[in-house]
This record gives structure tokens, sequence and C-alpha cells, in this order.
């Protein structure tokens, strides 16, 4: 059926609609699904990696947000009629300045990486080492 809608050029009309729905339903980002749970010590964080092996995960924390990427090897001699699992991924999630990367725990298992991060404690505000003036 699909060899019967190109046309002379080679045109898949396919891609037509493709191109059409995508600015409506494709959001960045949102093809790496998440699973969030809070607990009472912090949060509980699945993502759906399958098919990535832990060497081609990365995991960053920088001003309070970590972030997830993964990327697979391309193949070079791979001819693709259809390409819709992406090879890069990547998200980001607000876990709060005062969460140090010590305290971030990952594990991988069958395709799902699973993050423990500890809710956000607040600074202490400094006394001030100023005597009050009655």
């Amino acid at each position: 059926m699909r060899n019967s809608l190109q046309t002379r050029n080679n045109y898949d009309l396919f891609d037509v609609f493709d191109d059409f729905f995508k600015p409506m339903f494709f959001e960045e980002g949102k093809d790496l699904k998440t699973d969030i749970r809070e607990t009472e010590q912090g949060y509980e964080l699945d993502l759906a990696l399958p098919g990535y092996g832990k060497q081609d995960i990365k995991i960053s924390l920088e001003n309070g947000y970590l972030t997830v990427a993964a990327q697979k090897e391309k193949k070079e001699n791979e001819k693709y009629l259809r390409r819709e699992i992406s090879e890069n991924v990547s998200r980001s999630y607000y876990v709060g300045e005062n969460v140090t990367k010590e305290e971030i725990k990952a594990k991988y298992e069958n395709g799902i990486l699973c993050l423990s991060v500890p809710k956000a404690t607040e600074k202490k505000v400094k006394e001030s080492s100023f005597i009050a003036i009655e």
C-alpha cells in the first residue's frame, strides 16, 4: 500500500501528513516517557529507555536541573523505510539547587532508568553577626 502512495518523483505522501501534524502533536522531550512518584524522602523517576545500553545514558546535574540524555550509535549501512524511534533523547527536570549529585541514585534495568532524588531542603538563612540596637 505504501508504494502505491508514492508519486513519480518518489515523494512519499506520508511525509506531507507528518510535516503538517508534527507541530501540533510533537513536543521536545516527550519521546522520553517518565513516571514520577513522590515518597516521604523524595521522588522516584522511572524513565523508559528501551534499546539503550547503560553506556549510552548520561545523567548530569547543573543549576538545579537534572538532565538525562541517551544516544545510540548510528549504523551506517541500514536503510529505513520509516524512522520513529529516536536515536537521541534528552529531558531535564528541575530538582532544586540544594540537591547534590551524590544524593541522587540511579539504576538501569530492563530498559527502565530508575532515579531516586531527595526532596530539596531550604537553605538556612545566615544569622547576622550584628547586634540589634533597641
